[in-house]
């Protein structure tokens, strides 16, 4: 099974516990941070570097989804 390459604001409120609101503006920071537009999609591996998580821990979390 192939896993997904991009993160939304519901994987991140599960891996962070942060509510919607909270876990959202984690979302645009990395965006920010990473001068992508709005509409741009964030991928796992940009996450992981952002926040210094493992993808493998991740995926895992993730992967029901």
């Amino acid at each position: 099974m192939e896993h997904r390459i991009i993160i939304y604001t519901s994987d991140i409120q599960l891996i962070t516990g942060k509510k919607y609101k909270p876990a959202l503006a984690l979302l645009h920071k990395i965006k920010k941070s990473l001068n992508k537009s709005e509409g741009s999609f964030v991928t796992i591996d940009e996450f992981c570097i952002y926040t210094g998580l493992e993808k493998e821990e991740i995926i895992h979390l993730i992967k029901d989804l």
